[in-house]
């Protein structure tokens, strides 16, 4: 069942399930929701295994109100540790981040402080402000203006808006060390176009972290949805 808790004016859509812990919590990536295939597997395996879980819906995103061109990962970041702090009874957490979400965890991470146990990135984009546009695209967002860009994954066009990427240069993470040390497992199809695999590997080379592993899937796309996919999604929950 959906449940709606408001921040900021805003009534921020999630479902949470109460379990053991750590509790998993996972982060959708950029437009997307709860509702996709490995945020509903997630949760359905948390159930299966009496473990709490928490899934939510950015502003401006699937059920929750707002509107996207408000949307920054500052603001995102704080929705969910709001949520965390509203929901979340275990007192550790495990932070699951797809794509843009692997950069929120990162931030949600950093602010969790000792409730934080574990990170798992699925395509991890950190820093997609900066290697993810061309000089022209950046000028043009520098301007203040949207910018446009074709997607094959039903969100045609794809807006970035000048507020989005302002904050997330602001936020950019890969330039230095990143003060995490709890287990991360990073997960990367070879096949993927949109975030390149080494991304995975030099946010790995980053952490402070000496547990971090780095699994390339062959084969793999950017979205990871296959069902063999999940299953190791899945599997590296249960390891962990």
């Amino acid at each position: 069942m959906t449940d709606t808790f408001d921040i900021d004016g805003e009534s921020i859509a999630c479902r949470h399930r109460p379990g053991k812990g750590p509790a998993l919590v996972f982060l959708p990536g950029y437009l997307s929701d709860m509702a996709g295939g490995k945020a509903t597997a997630v949760f359905d395996w948390a159930e299966a295994h009496g473990r709490e879980c928490l899934l939510l819906d950015y502003s401006g995103c699937g059920a929750s109100s707002g509107d996207f061109a408000a949307g920054t990962l500052s603001r995102w970041r704080d929705e969910v540790l709001a949520l965390i702090a509203a929901h979340v009874a275990s007192e550790g957490v495990v932070l699951i981040g797809s794509s843009m979400g692997g950069w929120l965890m990162l931030l949600v991470g950093l602010a969790l402080g000792d409730r934080l146990q574990a990170l798992v990135g699925v395509a991890a984009a950190p820093d997609f402000s900066d290697w993810g546009f061309d000089e022209a695209q950046k000028a043009k967002l520098r301007s203040g203006e949207t910018i446009f860009e074709d997607s094959h994954y039903g969100y045609d066009p794809v807006p970035t808006h000048a507020k989005f990427w302002h904050d997330a240069e602001a936020n950019r993470l890969l330039g230095a060390p990143i003060a995490l040390t709890c287990p991360v497992r990073l997960l990367h199809g070879q096949d993927d176009t949109d975030v390149p695999p080494a991304t995975s590997l030099r946010l790995a080379a980053a952490l402070a972290s000496r547990d971090v592993q780095v699994t390339l899937v062959k084969g793999g796309d950017h979205r990871l949805s296959r069902a063999s996919d999940v299953d190791l999604l899945l599997h590296t929950l249960e390891t962990l």
